[in-house]
């Protein structure tokens, strides 16, 4: 069909959605350009959310790996927080 299309990684937030039961984590995403824009899809959750924060995009996740490690380390605490804010635009 011939097109185009975008893997996005990155954080999706819990903004208007009902709390789960676990903190929010990794997610990932795609964009399709179709009629001379670009719209995202999330085939995980399947509904409009807001929120998203993105890492990266690429051709799919080993283009965009959200962590590359070489040798010892240790992440002892690593958060995301994402909160509704209101849209103030230039004019």
């Amino acid at each position: 069909m011939y097109i185009q299309a975008r893997y996005c990684t990155g954080y999706l937030g819990d903004i208007s959605v009902p709390q789960a039961a676990s903190p929010m984590d990794f997610s990932a995403w795609f964009d399709v350009f179709l009629g001379g824009q670009w719209y995202t899809f999330d085939a995980r959750n399947n509904v409009p959310r807001i929120g998203r924060v993105l890492i990266a995009r690429g051709r799919d996740a080993a283009d965009v790996a959200l962590s590359s490690t070489f040798g010892h380390n240790t992440l002892t605490e690593f958060r995301i927080l994402t909160d509704e804010s209101e849209c103030i635009g230039s004019e």
